[in-house]
């Protein structure tokens, strides 16, 4: 939280002292923008070895969770489903609610302008072409391009032939990921210590071109995200009466307790004691509780998708950019796919491994992600909400089907 906070301060104060510059020290305001742009650098060069290293390990992960049983297999089944539908109704959903409750547009022209060095990632191709695109003749060409859909595809099948080999074959080569992937994460955290000067810079640079708007984008920017991932914990009470034929007032009631360690912690571990309270109060039997919830904790964060698409879709309308079917399209894969892979990092870290591909992937700058960073402790909380509400209606609604409930 003290690390939070320091973030936090770093963006309004770096904001305000833009806003008191002005354009009377260009040469300050310039400094800044290269403190801050290197700050950027160093993030970004760790999102395509984070994407293939955790893609891999958490597919090796859920394949040998899924070999524990039927009941495992049916509650993975329906998170990855799960994950598809959040990605795809953020799609629909974001669009629609800036449309209704679009950034004032002196507030956008400001920060766009503000952001002029934040050119798109590149277009993304007609479908035809778009469809042949997606086999890469080169993973590594593919990589060095930030071609993110094509090099996660052929990750998830090298990561499936994986787990066609023997075990002692097997293990090493997720050993040699697993070791990559923590490596990455240290080298990540390392930047993100950084995070308060590069922030800084950032705010520094947007306060003095955009002015008082950058305040007041950014609080648009957490009404509108936390309201999309809104939706996920609406639907969990959908899910709950659907697949587990649970009242929606008493599912409310027995998950109450999980709710209110979710909202303090931030933390779908920290609550699953409560959620194994309340998902047992509601009838659900021991085999079903003890076992998939803590893969929900492991593997599912039903928000993900949902809320990191919703981000996306907010960048491109604050730069201006049109979203057509098949940006959407390539949005929503790679935000169902890649938040599988990011379940058990800590939030600043799968923020940027997680959104960083969907905006390389729909052609939208991903600058603008260094300081919405800054501000993630405020959705934060609507996704750790979600996300442990969804997992007791997910069990709930396995339960149900396995027919195993009082």
């Amino acid at each position: 939280m003290l690390k939070t906070l320091l973030v936090l301060g770093a963006l309004a104060i770096g904001i305000a002292l833009g806003m008191a510059i002005g354009g009377d020290a260009p040469g300050v305001v310039d400094g800044a923008d290269v403190v801050g742009s290197l700050w950027l650098r160093g993030l970004q060069m760790t999102v395509v070895p984070l994407v293939v290293t955790l893609l891999i390990t958490g597919i090796l992960r859920t394949a040998q969770m899924a070999s524990a049983g039927r009941l495992t297999v049916r509650a993975i089944a329906t998170m990855i489903a799960l994950l598809w539908a959040s990605a795809t109704m953020a799609a629909l959903v974001t669009p629609a609610l800036l449309t209704a409750f679009p950034l004032p547009e002196a507030a956008r022209a400001a920060l766009r302008g503000a952001l002029a060095s934040a050119d798109p990632t590149g277009e993304v191709p007609p479908f035809t072409e778009f469809l042949r695109a997606l086999v890469p003749t080169n993973p590594v060409a593919a990589a060095a391009n930030d071609a993110i859909l094509p090099l996660i595809i052929f990750t998830l099948a090298f990561a499936f032939a994986l787990t066609r080999l023997p075990a002692d074959q097997r293990a090493p080569v997720q050993g040699l990921f697993a070791a990559i992937a923590d490596a990455m994460i240290i080298l990540i955290s390392w930047v993100l210590a950084l995070a308060p000067i590069g922030v800084f810079a950032l705010g520094l640079v947007v306060g003095s071109r955009a002015g008082v708007a950058a305040f007041g984008a950014l609080g648009h920017y957490v009404l509108i995200v936390a309201g999309t991932g809104s939706l996920v914990w609406i639907s969990a009470f959908t899910l709950a009466f659907v697949g587990g034929r649970i009242n929606p007032l008493r599912f409310l009631r027995a998950s109450i307790p999980a709710q209110a360690v979710a909202i303090s912690t931030q933390s779908s571990l920290a609550s699953l004691p409560a959620m194994l309270t309340g998902v047992r109060s509601l009838g659900v039997g021991e085999r079903t509780a003890d076992v998939v919830l803590p893969i929900a904790v492991a593997l599912f964060r039903a928000t993900g998708p949902c809320m990191n698409m919703a981000v996306a879709v907010y960048v491109a309308h604050l730069m201006g950019i049109e979203l057509g079917p098949v940006a959407l399209g390539a949005g929503i894969a790679a935000a169902a796919i890649t938040t599988m892979g990011a379940v058990s990092l800590p939030g600043s870290i799968s923020f940027i491994s997680s959104i960083a591909p969907i905006c390389i992937a729909m052609g939208i700058p991903v600058e603008p992600l260094a300081l919405l960073l800054a501000i993630e402790v405020f959705p934060d909380i609507m996704r750790t909400l979600g996300n442990v509400t969804m997992d007791m209606a997910v069990t709930t609604t396995i339960a149900r089907a396995e027919g195993d409930t009082e």
